[in-house]
């Protein structure tokens, strides 16, 4: 049995050793609750590498996506288009507004939202598309933009695992009309909890500052356009306070190192398993050929459930944790009481029964990718 110092773990939040500099900085200014300094550091990072028109803070991804509801009207009896595979935030904040998410079948390569599908769910009640970009890896967004227009749809961007993935060069997040992101523990780029919302339609900044702030005009008094604030509009308390601000603008410094020391990582396991793809063992991931991807998650998929199990257990017992991922929303207790399926989704019921996620964070051991590489292609060729 192994013991708890030699298991190499699933995941490993990591610090870049400025975290507790900044939080001690928030702590000796006094500001500790919102709209800081700190806060407006992360936020103008986030503007200037993203190109988003404006960047909130957020307790969370799944805060965000409430905001982008509420930010699009979303009223009861409208329809939101998504992929099944992905996690129950995605649906729950349009289920809050009482919308019906309609969920389509995602690609066999990607995982992502298969944009074939997409135009044959909307109807008339649909109101906006929400495209899932798995792993950090880019959906086909020309095409996903394209039927947006014809349609007069809106698209909300779920990137909660993409800060430092792109789609032609543009950053995820930052391409539909709203982008959201995650600092979750389990991201690449963290603060314990904490998320931001993406403004790239000029038209909403101004209320989007109104919403996230309880529904005032703080924002306006802040900046000395009023003399006084008032309260003018739905609202949330959404800002993060600066202590969490403080603690991701150390990451967000580091963030490009990060990224490049987990795509180290993810290479590694993606070379070392070619030939196990090459005699039909598992597939590897395989991202757009049209982005470039933050290597949030390096997953597996097997020919089998049962060989998943097998592949999971194996290198349980030599001390390497592996994770399976999300139940397909539209088989859930919750998906089918209030949302709807567009086709059989056969690819979002069958793929993540056989999908495995292998270890990757950012000081993972040289030798893990190659090691488990090693074991599970044994593993496979003795099957």
């Amino acid at each position: 049995m192994n013991r708890p110092e030699d298991i190499v773990l699933f995941n490993q939040p990591y610090q870049t050793g400025k975290e507790q500099e900044y939080i001690q900085q928030a702590l000796a200014c006094g500001h500790t609750a919102s709209a800081g300094p700190f806060t407006a550091q992360c936020e103008n990072w986030l503007e200037r590498h993203t190109g988003s028109h404006r960047v909130l803070l957020t307790h969370s991804c799944t805060n965000a996506l409430e905001m982008a509801a509420v930010l699009l009207n979303i009223q009861p009896g409208d329809e939101v288009i998504m992929p099944s595979f992905t996690f129950t935030s995605t649906a729950n904040a349009f289920v809050l507004r009482g919308a019906t998410p309609v969920f389509v079948d995602i690609r066999a390569d990607t995982l992502n939202i298969d944009e074939t599908l997409i135009e044959q769910a909307i109807t008339a009640k649909t109101r906006a598309i929400v495209p899932v970009h798995y792993a950090g890896a880019a959906c086909e967004m020309d095409t996903i933009i394209a039927i947006a227009q014809k349609h007069n749809l809106a698209v909300v961007e779920d990137a909660a695992q993409c800060l430092g993935s792109t789609y032609k060069g543009q950053a995820l997040g930052s391409i539909g009309h709203l982008g959201t992101y995650s600092f979750h523990a389990s991201k690449n780029i963290q603060c314990g909890e904490g998320g931001a919302l993406l403004i790239n339609d000029e038209d909403l900044i101004e209320r989007a500052e109104i919403l996230h702030d309880k529904g005032t005009t703080r924002a306006q008094f802040r900046a000395g356009k009023i003399r006084q604030y008032s309260w003018v509009d739905l609202g949330m308390s959404a800002p993060p306070s600066e202590l969490q601000a403080a603690f991701l603008l150390a990451q967000l410094e580091a963030s490009q190192d990060i990224n490049l020391r987990r795509r180290d990582h993810w290479k590694r396991y993606h070379d070392s398993l070619e030939g196990a793809e090459q005699t039909g063992m598992l597939k590897r991931p395989k991202p757009s050929p049209h982005g470039t991807h933050n290597a949030h998650i390096f997953a597996l998929t097997f020919p089998s459930k049962q060989q998943r199990h097998e592949a999971a257990e194996h290198l349980k017992s030599h001390g390497i944790a592996t994770a399976i991922h999300y139940e397909p929303l539209h088989l859930s207790k919750a998906g089918k009481k209030w949302g709807g399926a567009s086709g059989a989704l056969q690819n979002s019921k069958c793929l993540p029964q056989r999908l495995l996620r292998l270890p990757l964070w950012h000081d993972l051991p040289d030798s893990i990718p190659e090691a488990a590489s090693r074991l599970i292609t044994n593993l496979m060729t003795n099957h």
